[in-house]
């Protein structure tokens, strides 16, 4: 809605901070009120008007928007990150057990060869002689011949060569495999190991010259773990010599990498199953949101009718639920600005007409003048009490617009009939006291209730009976106003609460701007209540105001349960 600038000096330009391109609506100020909220705008005078200034604002620049990055790609990568973290954590924790479990099969066969060979040096028998063993060489063959060492195993016996080399040869199973002929000193198995690591001297130099009980080296065959034992001979006489076991970890390796390789594809493919789900689900669950969104994108002021289909009980179901209730307040407080400015417009044309009409034939003559006077201040009081009456009907919106508090219906019946005395020379009669103590807003409910009195009274007579009464009845309480009036048609009780509608029975002189019943139901509407209207032509009319019933323990002040 736009509205033409007025002219003169009171254009939007000529204040502070004001945008250039907005339309700016000046009304002209009326008699001062209460301070508050809903009092009006501070004009840049410092004066205080009845009207604010509203600012209807016309297109605006586009800011630039910043890049955002969407939730669901934020989703499905935190998503992926967590899952990664974990699928790496158990790679790394499984690769750490495989190979504990490889070191530990190392170690338990060495430790098993070796428990094998000093248990048999201790009991075994020639089997040649049938005696104990004399000599080093027949004890490592004898045990050679003996045992079956798993694929990635190897043993050999070395035997110290004496200052007469020729009583030292190699010694091979019997039957065995890889039997070589003579070797001096070097007695091993009879299987062919993945490396014959007694054939090569360097490699028995580096075990045999070692200090320690066992250690590993790199082979052609890959690493190897050994462990070798000194073996003394029988009597303290004769060459001593070395009983090795050696495993060969290539094999369990290339088991563990293997292993690994297929969890880490699993893994990657698990990864990717993760990712795919992790975006379908989010999509789903977002699918509110993204509706939240655009819809947000497509209201504006002109269209507050969009909503948002809510459908389960989740909390993207609540946001929905949450911004449906938004969207029906923005609505209502632009609908009721709107009205505001519709009713202002309209109802103001007319004494604003009068105004400017008479002061511009007001001639210089001093009784003329202070008629015209008379007529503009009349008119101003009229618009004072119109912008009275539709603020009065912005602030019913407002939850704050009724205060509760426990009231005596008695107390509060006699103090308004005590009031509506004062408006004209009536019969007024008391014909109704209720004793209960209710809780509801006293101040809104007499003036309510007074405001039924003056129609009563601008409608009716003097000495004309009017009647005033209150009473409880079932769950609700009826407070009403009666009047011997000329009465209203049945087809117009509805549009005489409606703003600024007089109704056919308006009597001759009649002034009021036709707000005074919207204020009745606004305040009867904000006790969660209604007003009921009966009447006929001839027969006068009766104003009931209707409010719930919230009883109040009158010694303790609290609600019944």
């Amino acid at each position: 809605m736009t509205t033409d600038r007025p002219r003169g000096g009171g254009g939007a330009e000529g204040a502070d901070g004001a945008d250039p391109d907005a339309t700016t609506v000046h009304v002209p100020p009326g008699r001062s009120r209460p301070a508050g909220p809903a009092s009006g705008s501070e004009g840049p005078s410092g004066r205080t008007s009845l009207f604010p200034t509203m600012v209807i604002r016309g297109p605006q620049p586009e800011l630039p928007q910043r890049r955002r990055v969407p939730a669901r790609l934020l989703i499905m990568v935190w998503v992926v990150l967590l899952m990664a973290a974990v699928l790496v954590l158990v790679n790394v924790v499984t690769w750490s057990a495989l190979t504990a479990r490889t070191d530990e099969r190392v170690d338990r066969a060495l430790a098993q060869e070796t428990a094998e060979f000093q248990e048999f040096a201790a009991v075994g028998v020639d089997p040649d002689t049938g005696e104990a063993f004399t000599d080093v060489a027949s004890l490592i063959r004898v045990h050679l011949e003996r045992q079956y060492p798993d694929d990635s195993e190897i043993l050999f016996g070395w035997v110290d060569e004496p200052e007469d080399t020729e009583s030292a040869e190699q010694t091979s199973p019997r039957g065995g495999r890889g039997a070589t002929g003579p070797d001096p000193g070097r007695v091993r198995q009879g299987q062919e190991p993945p490396y014959d690591l007694s054939a090569d001297p360097e490699t028995v130099e580096a075990v045999l010259g070692s200090p320690d009980a066992r250690g590993g080296l790199d082979t052609p065959a890959g690493p190897v773990e050994w462990e070798k034992v000194r073996v003394l001979p029988p009597g303290g006489e004769g060459p001593a010599g070395w009983f090795v076991t050696g495993y060969f970890t290539a094999q369990d390796h290339d088991t563990t990498v293997g292993t690994m390789s297929t969890l880490a594809l699993v893994s990657g493919l698990g990864l990717l199953a993760a990712a795919t789900a992790a975006w379908w689900v989010a999509g789903r669950i977002l699918a509110p949101v993204r509706l939240v969104r655009q819809t947000a994108a497509e209201i504006s002021e002109e269209d507050l009718t969009q909503r948002i289909e809510v459908s389960g009980r989740d909390d993207i179901a609540a946001l929905a639920e949450q911004f449906n209730s938004m969207l029906d307040r923005l609505e209502g407080a632009f609908s009721e600005q709107r009205r505001f400015v519709d009713d202002a417009g309209h109802e103001l044309r007319t004494p604003i007409t009068i105004v400017r009409g008479h002061l511009e034939l007001m001639g210089d003559d001093p009784g003329e003048r202070r008629e015209v006077v008379r007529l503009v201040t009349d008119e101003l009081d009229r618009m004072g009490r119109i912008v009275e009456d539709l603020l009065l009907l912005a602030k019913a919106q407002q939850p704050d617009f009724v205060r509760p508090e426990p009231v005596s219906l008695a107390e509060l019946t006699s103090d308004i009939d005590a009031k509506v005395r004062q408006l004209g020379d009536r019969d007024w009669r008391l014909e109704g006291l209720a004793e209960e103590t209710v809780r509801l807003d006293p101040q809104r409910v007499t003036q309510a209730m007074v405001q039924l009195a003056a129609n009563a009274v601008r409608h009716t007579a003097p000495g004309s009976t009017l009647r005033t009464g209150s009473r409880v009845s079932g769950a609700e309480v009826r407070l009403w106003v009666s009047d011997q009036g000329p009465g209203i048609p049945a087809e117009e009780h509805g549009r005489v609460f409606e703003r600024f509608s007089r109704g056919g029975r308006t009597a001759r002189g009649d002034r009021g701007a036709g707000l005074g019943l919207a204020i009745v139901r606004a305040i009867a509407e904000a006790h969660h209540g209604r007003v009921d209207l009966r009447s006929a032509p001839g027969a006068g009319s009766t104003f009931t105001l209707v409010l719930p019933l919230s009883p109040v323990d009158g010694r303790v002040g609290r609600e019944h349960l």
